[in-house]
């Protein structure tokens, strides 16, 4: 097994050198940076973790606590988080938070105290006062995304605006009957983004001089199928029908595409769909969206976490992430009077 002397008698520098190079941390110039890492890849040197826990007291290794592993968005944001930090040689480890509180105690009182990460990111999990203070009792830099924590610094998304904008677009395109789908209770959970993007919503059509109509509020479970089957109990209500749908989520949106064409309905000619996040499957149904950029979330997260572990204390301010309205084919001016069905 080749060994750091190894490395270091070939680069012509010192083991400390040799260390600060590969690791990233300290400084080493240019030259004898790559004269180590030539070295290190000709006799085939990997850095052992152990070793470099054990001399650096730190373990290159970042605990991401997320709600779902399954969904599109958090899958993204944790793409978004590790290649941003295996570009800096850190690890990451998951931990993932379920419905059930006993698993969920667990993760705070047992698996993040085993000393086993460097940082942490906590991804759109609303943490409770307890929660953020076992956190803080860990000494480590924490980073959340979602909702605002005072005790924590966080990247936040303002889903009140996010739903406001989508909205805003379709009214700007002359569309007054507006349907939301939107959330079954049960998936109205940390930080309450369903109920945040109805009021963002609601918010726009009262600025317009609207009233929400009860019959254009449809409860889904944020993904294609349940989408699908929000947008046919709005379709297919006798009397009134929506000229446009704003959904809360790409994923509804998508579901709200599919139903709409089984049905008949040409799109955007006869009904317009708007959703929000930035799905990759967007451009591909060329859907109009609120991009919330959740892979750039993960990667500034990454980054945001990195440097607290370079500073000797970390900030507790919120810092708003961007999103960008996308429009595409899946929205269109109102149609006249009298062409709808």
């Amino acid at each position: 097994m080749v060994s750091i002397d190894e490395v270091a008698r070939l680069a012509g520098v010192s083991t400390a050198t040799v260390s600060r190079a590969l690791s990233g941390r300290g400084h080493v110039s240019a030259a004898s940076r790559e004269r180590v890492q030539v070295a290190a890849q000709s006799l085939g040197y990997v850095v052992s973790s152990r070793a470099s826990s054990l001399a650096s007291g730190r373990t290159t290794n970042v605990g991401v606590i997320v709600p779902f592993l399954d969904r599109w968005f958090f899958s993204t944001v944790l793409s978004g988080v590790s290649s941003a930090l295996m570009r800096h040689g850190y690890d990451i480890t998951l931990y993932n938070i379920t419905a059930d509180r006993d698993v969920r105690r667990s993760v705070f009182d047992t698996a993040l105290r085993r000393q086993r990460v460097d940082a942490i990111i906590a991804v759109s999990i609303e943490l409770d006062e307890t929660e953020t203070d076992q956190l803080l009792a860990l000494g480590l830099p924490v980073i959340a995304i979602g909702g605002p924590n005072p005790k924590l610094e966080t990247l936040t998304v303002d889903d009140v605006a996010l739903a406001q904008l989508a909205t805003e677009h379709l009214l700007s395109l002359g569309h007054t009957e507006i349907a939301h789908i939107g959330a079954n209770p049960e998936f109205d959970l940390d930080f309450h983004i369903p109920t945040n993007r109805r009021h963002g919503f609601e918010r726009a059509l009262a600025d317009a001089g609207i009233t929400p109509n009860p019959a254009f509020l449809e409860p889904a479970d944020f993904t294609v199928e349940g989408g699908y089957r929000a947008a046919k109990q709005l379709l297919g209500r006798p009397g009134v029908r929506p000229t446009a749908v704003f959904a809360a989520s790409d994923e509804m949106a998508i579901g709200a595409l599919l139903a709409a064409r089984d049905l008949g309905y040409s799109v955007p000619e006869e009904l317009s769909i708007v959703g929000i996040d930035g799905h990759e499957l967007g451009e591909f149904f060329r859907l109009t969206t609120v991009d919330q950029f959740p892979l750039a979330q993960g990667e500034r997260a990454a980054e945001a976490v990195l440097a607290g572990l370079e500073a000797s204390e970390t900030s507790t301010e919120d810092a708003a992430l961007p999103f960008e309205l996308i429009v595409r084919g899946s929205t269109a001016r109102r149609a006249p009077a009298g062409s709808a069905r």
